[in-house]
């Protein structure tokens, strides 16, 4: 789950580069056609530069002027997300690109990340041909879902074996359960996210309670089977866990994809990498972040996979250059093997998080040119 608190400074430093892929100037669009609509977003105030756009892709360029990490929301009726920027650090602008047909949208601002944001509607008018309109970005939805069908039928299945053992009491045997469920869960974790109502229900961190939020899911679960060791009175919480999975694997499935969500989704991964697996919030209680830090690598790489041969055609530059890097981030992981598994994170030295980091900020940055490259 994203992050829901303000970005240590510490952290500032660590993320800054991989969560940017765009320059430190100053937006200067105007939001006119033929560039991208300016957002400024402060602590306190969302100003969009126009309220209205063509049917298409509608790409923004937001510049966080406040002292806050913020977060950019395109979303549809029921809170549906669209399209989302998360980590924008304040003085690094960056863009988002979202396939929008004709309708009536909110933008939204998050200062620190938390709450439901400083709203104004967004209106799309006319008609415009979808992205899939071209035959291999339409391979490449239809791709990709095939993958996330395969993902939500194994996240389904253990998790009920993860719900069973909580419910029988069997300790050892539900920790050994957990990384291996949230496996699946973290492989597809933007497309969970599209339906943001369950997504802090089955991953909230112990830190929703301050948003009004109830701890339920994996995370609470967590808690109780590395702290204490008491998950007695945990069954209604597994119940729920997996009433909750049953829902989103339902909506994951029905969902039809964007091309721009596959892009979006693969950078979102990687930010996720950046703010919750090498800092070890994450897990804070089973330090499995590596775990979850290899299936949001292998879940990027999924998405880019399936836009490669769209990619190769507009450009096969950036297809070098992400092969390259894939291979760095697979091989620096790999030297954190634990037979069937990962090392915990509280096993890694400073050094070796810090050689994490570097490859995953490597990464991201030709992975945030992917939605320019096929929008």
């Amino acid at each position: 789950m994203r992050k829901h608190l303000l970005v240590p400074a510490a952290l500032l430093g660590l993320t800054a580069f991989g969560l940017t892929g765009c320059g430190t100037d100053e937006p200067t669009s105007t939001g006119e056609a033929g560039g991208p609509i300016a957002v400024t977003a402060s602590d306190s105030a969302c100003e969009v530069a126009r309220a209205e756009s063509a049917a298409g892709t509608v790409s923004f360029k937001i510049s966080n002027t406040g002292s806050k990490v913020n977060e950019f929301y395109i979303y549809a009726s029921g809170d549906r997300v669209m399209g989302e920027k998360e980590n924008i650090l304040p003085g690094v602008p960056v863009e988002l690109h979202v396939e929008l047909p004709a309708g009536t949208y909110e933008a939204a601002c998050k200062p620190g990340m938390v709450g439901d944001g400083i709203r104004s509607k967004f209106t799309v008018t006319g008609s415009a041909a979808p992205l899939t309109s071209d035959q291999k970005l339409a391979d490449a939805t239809t791709s990709y879902q095939r993958y996330v069908k395969s993902q939500t039928d194994a996240l389904l299945v253990k998790t009920e074996e993860f719900v069973n053992a909580v419910k029988a009491g069997d300790v050892a045997k539900a920790k050994a359960l957990f990384p291996v469920a949230r496996t699946y869960w973290e492989r597809i974790e933007p497309v969970a996210e599209i339906f943001g109502d369950l997504d802090p229900k089955i991953d909230g961190r112990e830190d929703v309670v301050t948003e009004g939020m109830a701890f339920t899911g994996f995370h609470r679960i967590e808690k109780d089977l590395w702290t204490s060791g008491d998950i007695s009175k945990d069954g209604p919480i597994a119940d729920q866990l997996l009433t909750d999975v049953k829902e989103i694997v339902t909506k994951a499935n029905a969902e039809k994809l964007s091309p721009l969500q596959l892009a979006n989704g693969a950078k979102e991964l990687l930010d996720e990498v950046a703010t919750g697996k090498i800092t070890g919030e994450e897990d804070r209680y089973s330090h499995t972040d590596l775990w979850d830090f290899a299936a949001n690598v292998e879940g990027s790489k999924a998405a880019v996979a399936a836009l490669r041969p769209a990619l190769e055609e507009r450009s096969p530059d950036l297809v070098t250059k992400l092969d390259a890097a894939f291979k760095t981030v697979e091989t620096t992981l790999a030297k954190h093997r634990a037979g069937d598994g990962w090392k915990l994170h509280n096993q890694l030295s400073q050094a070796e998080l810090k050689e994490l980091s570097d490859v995953i900020n490597a990464l991201a940055e030709p992975i945030s040119q992917v939605a320019g490259a096929i929008k």
